[in-house]
Formats: C-alpha cells, sequence, structure tokens
C-alpha cells in the first residue's frame, strides 16, 4: 500500500473512533524522515487507547500493515504510530495544543475532508456510470403529451 493511501486509511480509521481535528499533512517535500503526518485529538485517556487499537487491528487484519514501533502509550497523553512512511499522532486535546505539530509544520500541504471526497468522487467506475446516465438523459426524446380528444 502507498504512503498516501494509508495516510487516508489512517485518517478514516480514527474518524471511526470519533477522533477530532483530524489533520493530514503531506511532510514529503519537507522530511528526510516521512511522508505524512496523520494528526488527531481523543478526548480522554481511554478514547486514545480506543482508537490506538482501531488502528492497530484493523490494519494488522483487513491490510496485514503493522507499525514500526508505538511510542507514549504509558503517558497516555500522546501516542505515535510509526509506519515508516506515516507518522501517526494520536493526542490528547491539551498535549496537541501544547505541541501545535500544525505550527511547526505550517509548510506542509494539508489534505483537507474536502479534496478526500473529491478524489474519492473520481472513481473510474463510478464516473463512468454517471457519465453515461448523463449521455442517456441528454439523448433521450422527450414524450409528447396525449391531449384529451374534444367531443
Amino acid at each position: 500500500m502507498d504512503s498516501k493511501k494509508l495516510a487516508l486509511l489512517c485518517r478514516e480509521l480514527a474518524d471511526n473512533r470519533k477522533a477530532e481535528n483530524i489533520v493530514v499533512l503531506d511532510v514529503s517535500k519537507l522530511s528526510s524522515v516521512t511522508d505524512y503526518f496523520v494528526i488527531v485529538t481523543g478526548t480522554s485517556q481511554p478514547h486514545l487507547r480506543a482508537i490506538t487499537d482501531e488502528l492497530n487491528t484493523r490494519l494488522r487484519d483487513e491490510h496485514d500493515v503493522r507499525p514500526l514501533r508505538t511510542d507514549g502509550m504509558i503517558a497516555g497523553s500522546w501516542v505515535i504510530m510509526d509506519f515508516f512512511d506515516v507518522i501517526v499522532h494520536i493526542m490528547h486535546t491539551d498535549a496537541r495544543k501544547h505541541y501545535d505539530l500544525e505550527g511547526l509544520w505550517a509548510d506542509a500541504k494539508e489534505i483537507s475532508p474536502a479534496k478526500l471526497k473529491t478524489v474519492k468522487a473520481k472513481a473510474p467506475v463510478k464516473t463512468a456510470t454517471k457519465t453515461a446516465a448523463k449521455v442517456a438523459v441528454k439523448t433521450a426524446k422527450p414524450k409528447k403529451k396525449k391531449t384529451p380528444a374534444k367531443g
């Protein structure tokens, strides 16, 4: 799986567990260490654990992907999952405000949710179906209304 797909999948899986303020940053032109940061907020230690477990379980079971390293479980305010080309930061609200990763990586390009929807909408099968439907509508001849006979 390429790094962009993995980053977007991590975003989706974190969203499954109601992670807040999810941000995907493309740092490939700024960092020699990784290509993407996925930064999410959890509201409590159990919430952080639930998000982490969702990522670990679903990526392992459905995609045979495991992080090279996971760190931060003991402290409970910031969990880092390192997938080499993608690093996922699962942070408590206070830690996220304090460390301000988005500010530190302000030059990184954010992949916004609106762009993600656009990418999904451009899938070949869906586009072909929509195009065929538009052509069918344009080429169909409108039916003439029958007028009642005058008697």
